[in-house]
């Protein structure tokens, strides 16, 4: 069976970009930035992103296109005979639980995006836009059609393969969402009093940002890249050997950040504007600001074009996460694509309908403790993607090696990478070391420590300490276990 790869450099970054590019940069980073004070926030996002997020995406770059294979075939070949495939395995497990859930998500911004061109979201009274969205996600029959359209969709799109499929549908759906952004954002800031929200946005004030900021900064440069559930890895076994991975990857970084400053250009000006708060959370976008576009001239155009900005950003996200499993699927059972796909969307649908029905029917139905959407939540981005990339980096950095990863990076020596030395003290201990800490913080471990008496400082430096110390003894064993011959 010949494995399909992307056609072009421009299809290769416009679908690594979309990968990155969904929900968290135009839903999820606008509110957190709210919530954490603006600017001083978005600054040290950025420094994670460059210290924890860039590393890590070049390793799984790396690791991918080295072997051409699937996040499980990639460790197979690399550690044949050894327990590391299973990292692969969680990776892929971690990308079919988090579509299930995303795609819930990304059908309610579908259901919106109709609602608003017909002008029935504009007719709600902005004091009942909370209970208009709650009834939205809770009417049980309405949510499991509109996740079950995302799905589909995906799924058609997945089915053509990387190039004919991913790639052409990329390089369409990034311009388009990039105009609409340009448009949006034009809008925005003409608003009467929208400067107020660029000073939030782009004059820092660290008197606002907590320990908490700090750590969910740390988190969502993680989260925002796609990495630890195999998505670069796979993106990565179809890129050409020639390519540079490093510009790639830096491209792709900074296109998944600026997307998302672009989004809050959009949002905060236009909620100053208005007088509403920028800090409300993640009803930001179903809730503030159709408020804000109610108020608006020509407020019904410029909220379904919103709506639909947030749609395309959320398939080019669910087309990604399918292509992960899609991929281990036709290459370790030996089963065609269209067969694979089929199989897995359905899979995918009958493990929404939980996620889905969480905020209806079955919202009483608890699992410990936990209705069976944040129970989904909680597995994958508390436990499952931080241990993911820990492994993920760890075998790069120690068990495959930072030689062969540079090696790879640069094509055999085709291309330069003059900061291999610090992207070696990245991948082999900031990187781990800073997934370790939202890994250790997620499952609630600082807030463990804080109750027996520990400073919030003090808390954090413990666990910092335990992985610098955990990180100094696997870099004295050097991993000899698993080591692979270079």
């Amino acid at each position: 069976m010949k494995r399909d790869n992307f056609g072009s450099r421009m299809g290769t970054l416009a679908a690594a970009a979309g990968s990155a590019i969904g929900l968290g940069n135009i839903w999820k980073f606008p509110y957190i930035t709210g919530e954490n004070g603006g600017a001083a926030f978005i600054l040290v996002y950025l420094g994670c992103i460059i210290l924890v997020g860039l590393p890590v995406m070049l390793a799984e770059f790396s690791l991918g296109r080295k072997t051409q294979k699937n996040a499980v075939g990639a460790f197979k070949e690399l550690a044949p005979k050894k327990p590391w495939y299973l990292a692969g395995m969680l990776s892929v497990s971690t990308a079919f639980i988090i579509l299930s859930f995303y795609a819930m998500i990304a059908g309610w911004v579908f259901s919106y995006i109709v609602r608003a061109a017909t002008g029935q979201l504009n007719s709600v009274a902005p004091e009942k836009l909370n209970d208009y969205f709650g009834s939205v996600v809770s009417n049980g029959a309405l949510p499991v059609f509109f996740t079950f359209l995302v799905i589909a969709v995906t799924a058609l799109i997945v089915i053509f393969g990387v190039k004919n499929g991913i790639e052409k549908c990329s390089k369409i759906l990034m311009p388009v969402l990039l105009m609409i952004l340009v448009a949006l954002m034009i809008r925005s800031v003409t608003l009467d009093g929208a400067s107020k929200g660029l000073e939030f946005l782009f004059k820092p004030d660290f008197s606002h940002l907590t320990k908490k900021g700090i750590l969910e900064a740390l988190g969502h440069s993680f989260y925002s890249l796609s990495l630890g559930m195999g998505i670069i890895m796979t993106y990565g076994s179809y890129v050409n050997k020639e390519e540079n991975l490093l510009s790639l990857a830096v491209q792709v970084t900074v296109a998944d950040t600026l997307i998302a400053l672009m989004a809050g250009v959009v949002i905060f000006p236009a909620v100053f504007a208005y007088g509403l708060k920028p800090d409300q959370g993640a009803g930001l976008i179903f809730v503030t600001l159709p408020a804000v576009f109610k108020s608006m001239p020509f407020g019904v155009f410029f909220e379904t074009l919103f709506f639909l900005l947030i749609g395309i950003a959320a398939i080019t996200s669910t087309i990604s996460l399918m292509e992960v499993v899609v991929a281990c699927v036709t290459e370790q059972f030996k089963i065609n694509r269209k067969k694979a796909t089929l199989f897995v969307a359905l899979a995918l649908f009958a493990l929404s309908i939980p996620s889905t029905l969480s905020f209806g029917p079955w919202a009483n139905v608890k699992v410990f403790g936990k209705t069976f959407f944040d129970l989904f939540d909680f597995l994958t981005s508390n436990i499952f993607l931080p241990v993911g990339g820990i492994l993920v980096t760890v075998f790069a950095a120690w068990v495959w090696g930072v030689k062969n990863v540079v090696k790879e990076v640069t094509s055999d020596g085709l291309h330069e990478f003059k900061a291999k030395g610090l992207f070696a003290i990245g991948v082999k201990f900031v990187a781990p070391i800073g997934i370790g800490v939202i890994f250790i913080n997620s499952i609630g471990v600082m807030k463990k420590l804080q109750a027996m008496g520990l400073s919030s400082t003090g808390a954090f430096g413990l666990i910092l300490g335990v992985f610098v110390l955990i990180s100094f003894i696997i870099w004295r064993i050097k991993c000899r276990t698993y080591r692979i011959e270079e």
